[in-house]
């Protein structure tokens, strides 16, 4: 259901945001977690992550923007070509990458 920009306001305007946070945090001390999100990683996230590089070092290495990469693992934009070629090492073999990717000049 879709609402209005004067819904949400009349509805957010009925919210005690404080005493909703407060107990979202008691019901997860207890243990009570609620409606549980998986989030599917991206192909690029998936290969940084396991090289352990930060986005910039990982971005550098790649010869991409921070921005391309950080699109990239949103999953709004797709790699192609060497790019792609090159997270799908990373992913498999991401001591091989670092080895040879860091050690160039």
């Amino acid at each position: 259901m879709v609402l209005t920009e004067k819904e949400l306001l009349e509805r957010d305007a009925k919210r005690n945001i404080g005493e909703e946070l407060l107990s979202a945090i008691l019901d997860v001390k207890a243990g009570r977690h609620g409606d549980v999100h998986q989030v599917e990683l991206t192909e690029a996230a998936e290969a940084r992550g396991k090289t352990g590089l930060s986005q910039p070092k990982f971005a550098q290495l790649l010869g991409v923007s921070v921005r391309t990469l950080q699109e990239w693992e949103q999953g709004r934009r797709a790699p192609s070509g060497a790019a792609r070629s090159l997270l799908h090492i990373a992913a498999l073999r991401p001591d091989v990458f670092r080895d040879v990717l860091m050690a160039q000049p």
